[in-house]
């Protein structure tokens, strides 16, 4: 079951906001959202739910035993002895959920990967991968690593931990939220209108961008350069570099609109979860591009293992270290493939070029500006195809593609028919990458602030828009089959 799904929408999600809204206590509403939350996962296999809840019984069982001993440490026992012990849960803390995530995601890659070079022969476990652990096992990290830091206070009761770690709002595709976060709203926590109102229009605006934008482009890049690689090899060059355009636009879309809806349905239960996405295709740097794109993994990434490794504090050369170290764990925890591995090198070289040739401190020129917005543009390009294609002869492909080096035409029908076809969609989803939509938006808000007779006009839009998006996205989602879910390696 996923967001952009009719099912999910106008039954399961549907049925339990109603609910958790007419319960009169936030903990009713807890256990409403978390036996909603628990037949989410079992959906796909109910023996998953015991990675979740085991994998949380850990973290909330060590959080515990991390408090107790800093009490022993302010109290009349050993310091030094409670201080070992708090490194030692932690250590083990982390070395079990990083186990089961490595478990999970890893086994049947390098079953295959040695199966391949070492026994042929052998037998390649096939290991169903349980749906958002990369999300919650980071989820959890960062709740253990927050209450030995002391930063939050170990949560007491379970079931409240498990919520947080396995509410279905954000479990599939993020944004990974710090359980600091949410703390307090676990337990103390209001519904109104305000927020209702701004949930309905952000989830309707993710699932539009998911439903009429980010499939259909799915669709043109499966079409124009499948995965499988039929075809790339004779394909015209703009025609394979549309192609990896539509993916290009299709992860961003795809991936924000579940953010977005997530942010929706948690504004809808009184949860205020950080934005995820920032126009990232806006960037003039890859810098800013990583600041600006899955900013929840980013800042996770940065707050729990590169400052701990000392950051850019110990010097250049250990700088760069531990920017090695950063991507090449981005790199494999996006999938278990070689691509993403050489994905993750790849912007750590961009990264560490960055850092030697660039001036964040100084306002660069009009003519800087553009020039380092447009590099960063393609070099995301380039990224993305490094990412799409775990088939290295399908990447060399494409590559190839692109520059005509297949022996392949520059233009033919296909691509005359591609962009007569299309020429509504592309630039469409281009500028739904970009802030004009909201900033038009501003604009007449501030156009109805300044004439009152705008006013109901903008009421009524608040109220029709979303429910339009929403109408338009069922029957999209009613009249096709393809709706991919591009995550299932998380």
């Amino acid at each position: 079951m996923v967001f952009a799904d009719l099912l999910f929408i106008f039954l399961f999600f549907a049925l339990c906001l109603a609910i958790s809204t007419f319960m009169k206590t936030n903990k009713a509403r807890n256990i409403v959202l978390l036996v909603f939350s628990l037949i989410f996962y079992a959906w796909s296999g109910p023996w998953l739910l015991l990675v979740l809840c085991g994998m949380t019984f850990v973290c909330y069982f060590g959080a515990i035993q991390i408090e107790k001993a800093k009490e022993q440490m302010s109290g009349s026992g050993s310091p030094l002895k409670a201080k070992k012990m708090m490194r030692l849960t932690l250590i083990l803390t982390l070395v079990i959920c990083l186990g089961a995530l490595a478990f999970f995601k890893y086994t049947t890659f390098l079953s295959t990967e040695f199966a391949r070079w070492f026994a042929p022969t052998a037998h390649i476990p096939q290991i169903i991968l349980p749906i958002g652990i990369s999300f919650y096992t980071f989820q959890l990290i960062s709740y253990v690593v927050d209450v030995y830091r002391s930063e939050v206070p170990a949560q007491k009761k379970y079931y409240l931990l498990l919520l947080y770690a396995g509410l279905f709002y954000q479990c599939i595709a993020g944004p990974i939220v710090r359980y600091k976060t949410v703390a307090q709203e676990l337990t103390d926590r209001e519904l109104n209108l305000s927020d209702f109102s701004k949930g309905i229009t952000r989830f309707a605006v993710g699932l539009a961008k998911k439903a009429l934008l980010a499939n259909t482009l799915g669709a043109l890049a499966d079409t124009l350069v499948p995965v499988s690689g039929q075809g790339i090899h004779n394909a015209a060059a703009v025609t394979v570099f549309l192609g990896s355009l539509a993916y290009m636009l299709q992860i961003y879309l795809d991936f924000s609109a579940y953010s977005d809806m997530a942010i929706g349905m948690g504004l809808m239960s009184g949860f205020h979860f950080l934005e995820n996405f920032n126009y990232p295709y806006m960037a003039d740097s890859m810098t800013d591009f990583w600041r600006r794109w899955h900013i929840s993994l980013s800042s996770f990434f940065r707050d729990y293992v590169y400052i701990p490794l000392g950051g850019n504090r110990k010097g250049i050369a250990r700088q760069y270290l531990n920017l090695f170290i950063v991507w090449v764990l981005t790199g494999i925890w996006h999938g278990a493939g070689w691509n993403f591995l050489l994905w993750g090198l790849y912007f750590f070289l961009i990264l560490c070029i960055e850092k030697r040739i660039i001036d964040f401190k100084e306002e660069p020129s009009k003519g800087a500006y553009v020039a380092r917005r447009s590099i960063t543009l393609v070099l995301l390009f380039f990224g993305w195809i490094l990412f799409r294609y775990s088939d290295m002869s399908v990447m060399l492909d494409v590559l190839g593609g692109l520059f005509c080096i297949n022996g392949n035409p520059f233009w033919d029908l296909t691509t005359s028919l591609t962009l007569l076809n299309n020429c509504f969609l592309l630039p469409a989803a281009i500028v739904a990458c970009t802030p004009i939509i909201p900033y038009l938006h501003s604009l007449l808000d501030y156009a109805a602030y300044k004439k009152r007779g705008l006013r109901p006009v903008v009421r009524v839009l608040s109220v029709v828009l979303p429910i339009l998006l929403v109408v338009l996205s069922a029957l999209y989602l009613a009249g096709q089959n393809y709706n991919p879910f591009l995550y299932t390696q998380f």
